[in-house]
């Protein structure tokens, strides 16, 4: 197996952290989805699987499947994941790519849920979408509510 990109290992430790949720990696004008979370965002939302791999000496079980969209429709996209009850971690390029030295630095921005939503796009009209919250100690509980639409 070939080494990974630099690139490749950073998707990998952001991935790392949030096994849970389909993870939106920013590469310049689109989110790219990789490995599992491609070929969940393909069957979902109905996105093209590739793959960044050309080599024909590869197999299709060699290459790293990925799938992308543009970063200015990632509402719906993330609508759609919501409504079918994943969790989506948006992770953007924290600096200017054209100024930066070397790979570009990322991190997770938002995390979005189906429990969390808060963008109109996600929310169906006239539809709540409540959140609760439970603290439990020793000594003391308590429980709030919150309608989140």
């Amino acid at each position: 197996m070939a080494e990974m990109t630099p690139m490749m290992k950073q998707y990998m430790k952001i991935k790392a952290e949030n096994k849970d949720s389909i993870l939106f990696f920013r590469l310049g004008d689109f989110y790219e989805m990789f490995d599992e979370d491609a070929r969940t965002a393909s069957r979902e939302p109905d996105l093209t699987l590739t793959s960044r791999d050309k080599d024909p000496a590869k197999s299709a079980e060699e290459k790293i499947p990925m799938c992308g969209i543009p970063y200015h429709a990632s509402d719906a996209y993330i609508a759609r994941l919501i409504a079918k009850g994943y969790k989506v971690a948006i992770c953007e390029q924290m600096e200017d790519p054209a100024a930066a030295k070397g790979l570009v630095k990322r991190d997770i921005i938002r995390v979005v849920t189906p429990g969390t939503v808060i963008d109109a796009a996600c929310l169906e009209d006239g539809q709540s979408n409540f959140l609760c919250g439970i603290f439990l100690d020793e000594a003391r509980a308590g429980v709030a509510f919150c309608d989140m639409s």
